[in-house]
């Protein structure tokens, strides 16, 4: 949940900053982060012991700067802010969350916040790995004729092997004349196998063609 500290340059942005920070160390868990950072720079001067709290918590932060700075600083002050020119038209009252004096530690995404994000995303989708497309087909293989050994015919076509190509079950279909077609289903993945280059450089060439005179497309779905 955001915490909003408003006017940290008076006494009452001081005394409700005071009062978060009684029995802590830093503004946000029990580490020094950039919250404490962007309250820090919204504290005019250690108060002391008018707001014991704020000064202990000042000094802490002083310190862990220190080590990232180690120049040695002289101090600056800033005077009163410049008023705006008469002729310029007013502005509507400002919301809580709009107004410069108002400290939101969470409502703001930084560049390197949106960045962290980005490479996070990027790494979610470079360790998915990328699944090609699967498919099942129906084959018919059509004989020569009724004397074609089918049992041969069939170990032919299974002996065929390559990535991305199962065989599956397989049955004899009555066509006529005594003769009988094989009919066998196989699952491939689309990147791998070409069902026509499998049909025209594999089961209807050397040493195959003895027993395939023909094979035939019944069915293609994807899976």
């Amino acid at each position: 949940m955001a915490v909003t500290f408003s006017n940290l340059h008076t006494d009452a942005g001081l005394k409700s900053l005071n009062d978060f920070l009684s029995g802590k160390t830093y503004v946000s868990g029990d580490q020094f982060t950039k919250d404490d950072i962007k309250v820090y720079a919204a504290v005019l001067e250690n108060p002391g012991d008018a707001f014991p709290s704020v000064g202990k918590w000042y000094e802490v932060v002083s310190s862990n700067l220190a080590a990232s700075f180690p120049g040695n600083a002289q101090g600056v002050r800033f005077s009163g802010q410049a008023s705006a020119p008469e002729a310029a038209p007013a502005k509507p009252e400002a919301s809580a969350a709009e107004d410069d004096d108002d400290l939101d530690l969470f409502g703001d995404e930084t560049e390197e916040d949106k960045k962290a994000a980005e490479e996070r995303e990027a790494a979610k989708k470079s360790t998915k790995k990328k699944e090609s497309g699967k498919s099942s087909v129906l084959l018919d293989v059509k004989p020569w004729d009724d004397e074609t050994d089918m049992k041969k015919l069939e170990e032919a076509v299974r002996s065929v092997e390559m990535p991305g190509l199962l065989w599956g079950a397989s049955k004899l279909v009555p066509v006529g004349y005594g003769i009988k077609k094989l009919q066998i289903m196989l699952t491939i993945v689309d990147d791998l196998v070409s069902v026509d280059s499998l049909i025209e450089e594999q089961l209807t060439v050397e040493p195959i063609n003895e027993y395939v005179q023909s094979c035939d497309i019944v069915a293609f779905n994807k899976i």
